[in-house]
């Protein structure tokens, strides 16, 4: 943890539940719940799991946009101070986000060269001659024409945007970008081009990532790490070769299940593992492991103890006491669930 770039160490995120005259909190959304994550100069991690499972939240604490309620942040191994505006603004400088929707990321009264150049002309960075050439220079990196640097958002497709939205967050030649679904309001052929474009990119200035999606598919071509968040925590974390080829955690198998095979006789013999009743409400989660009520081999140790993330094989990590709490041999715990 101490080597990596960034360091996420039982981080809490709980928003208080107000009620009663007073308006005092009678209890608490755990949104993310004690989470620890970490990544390499250069390193692409997925962030994987349902909607509503606490990611984006994990993402905005990263960022300084939400406040932790508790556990530390690192970055380049100082701590992240989360309410003082001067460490914030610093922080921006290394990292920064690329949004779902690339619409509603860039101001539609703005030119490209304006929403490019605003970042640097908030922090102070070079002349106004140079902040343009900088521009036509991001814009070449991210494949557009320095002559778009004058039109407005709307004179742009979908994936034309996004590629604007990772010419802005390049700007300040950033450490880390954040990049929360960002293919997912695209169709699948320019999702991809946008996707080699942040290989790309990663190749030449060495970015680290943090991938936030559902969209497993997409994972095991981009990631170079995984980590799987059920209900504010993490139940499963490996190199996505390894966690793809044998997953550890019962909702990382049933999550699997679901990504289409591309040989069609596979696909047609392989059993989906349909996951019984919805999410809980992180207002109100499980005693014991959160994913009890779902799982379909869960032990009565399910029930009253929540299960650490431990080590499992090889460099895989998981909180499932089926794998590591029965016998204490690793991988040797309990029914595999067939996927």
């Amino acid at each position: 943890m101490s080597e990596a770039l960034l360091s996420v160490e039982n981080l809490k995120v709980h928003y208080p539940i107000r009620g009663g005259v007073l308006g005092r909190p009678v209890g608490f959304v755990k949104a993310v719940d004690g989470v620890d994550l970490a990544i390499a100069h250069g390193e692409s991690v997925a962030l994987v799991g349902e909607s509503g499972c606490g990611k984006s939240t994990l993402g905005a604490a990263i960022l300084g946009m939400t406040k932790p309620t508790s556990g530390t942040i690192r970055f380049d191994g100082k701590p992240v101070l989360h309410g003082r505006a001067q460490t914030l603004r610093n922080l921006s400088r290394d990292i920064q986000i690329v949004f779902q929707d690339p619409v509603s990321a860039l101001n539609p009264k703005l030119t490209v060269a304006e929403s490019i150049a605003e970042p640097l002309a908030i922090h102070g960075v070079g002349t106004a001659a140079e902040r343009h050439a900088r521009v036509a220079e991001l814009l070449g990196l991210v494949g557009l024409h320095p002559g778009h640097a004058a039109r407005k958002p709307n004179a742009f497709s979908g994936g034309q945007r996004q590629r604007i939205v990772i010419a802005r967050a390049l700007a300040l030649n950033p450490k880390l970008l954040i990049l929360d679904e960002p293919v997912s309001a695209l169709d699948v052929s320019i999702g991809s081009q946008i996707l080699n474009l942040l290989l790309e990119l990663q190749r030449r200035f060495g970015l680290s990532y943090l991938f936030i999606s559902h969209d497993l598919s997409v994972v095991r071509h981009f990631a170079d790490r995984v980590a799987v968040m059920y209900l504010g925590k993490i139940v499963e974390t490996g190199p996505t070769a390894d966690l793809f080829a044998r997953p550890a955690h019962p909702y990382t198998e049933a999550l699997l299940s679901a990504v289409p095979l591309p040989d069609p006789v596979a696909q047609r013999k392989r059993r989906r593992i349909v996951l019984s009743g919805d999410l809980p409400s992180p207002a109100n989660p499980p005693a014991g492991c959160g994913f009890v009520t779902r799982c379909p081999v869960s032990i009565a140790l399910c029930r009253t103890a929540a299960p650490p993330l431990a080590a499992y094989t090889g460099r895989q990590r998981v909180a499932c006491h089926l794998r590591t709490a029965t016998t204490g041999d690793a991988g040797q715990t309990g029914p595999a669930v067939s996927g």
